[in-house]
């Protein structure tokens, strides 16, 4: 049986569960001050406050987890609640040119996933679709999803073997194949 996790290309997992401690550890050292300094200790607030920020913490995190966690397998590429199979993906378009006054046609596509458009702090990646039609995926790391997309896409379409091949072809003949022409 084969480890989901050894599969995984690339992740990003939106948001952490470790976020939910900041609020509650802050509100502890506050209440810690308080009793070291001898003043009077506001127990019940600065414990319900730490309680109130953990949950909308948890709820921050878990829409995070849920809306904006990016998964590239060898097969399949998730964007937040969507799953795209890679096998629909015809190519992944070039990068933005910064010095160009002209958008890309990629850039006003429909990003990949529920939300509405690419998620803050992240960029989006032009996809070309079998189908003709411009998608965008997206991820903070976008160079990384880039470069394991598109040779995820190359290995699945079997482009990557003949690029291979013409590196060797480049490399020119070997030591025994020059004795062979010289004679």
């Amino acid at each position: 049986m084969s480890d989901p996790v050894a599969n995984v290309l690339f992740s990003e997992p939106g948001a952490r569960y470790r976020t939910i401690a900041y609020g509650p550890v802050l509100c502890g050292i506050v209440l810690a001050l308080e009793v070291i300094r001898g003043g009077q200790a506001h127990w019940f607030g600065l414990i319900f406050c730490g309680l109130l920020l953990a949950g909308f913490v948890w709820l921050q995190v878990i829409a995070g987890k849920r809306h904006i966690s990016v998964e590239l397998t060898p097969d399949t590429l998730r964007e937040g609640a969507e799953t795209l199979p890679l096998r629909n993906i015809a190519e992944v378009l070039p990068e933005i040119d910064e010095e160009s006054w002209d958008d890309e046609d990629w850039e006003s596509a429909r990003a990949l996933g529920e939300l509405t458009g690419v998620p803050r702090r992240r960029k989006g990646i032009g996809l070309k679709l079998r189908d003709g039609s411009l998608v965008q995926a997206w991820a903070r790391d976008h160079h990384t999803l880039r470069a394991e997309l598109t040779a995820a896409v190359a290995a699945l379409d079997g482009t990557a073997a003949p690029a291979a091949e013409s590196a060797v072809a480049d490399a020119g003949p070997a030591e025994g194949d020059e004795e062979k022409e010289a004679r």
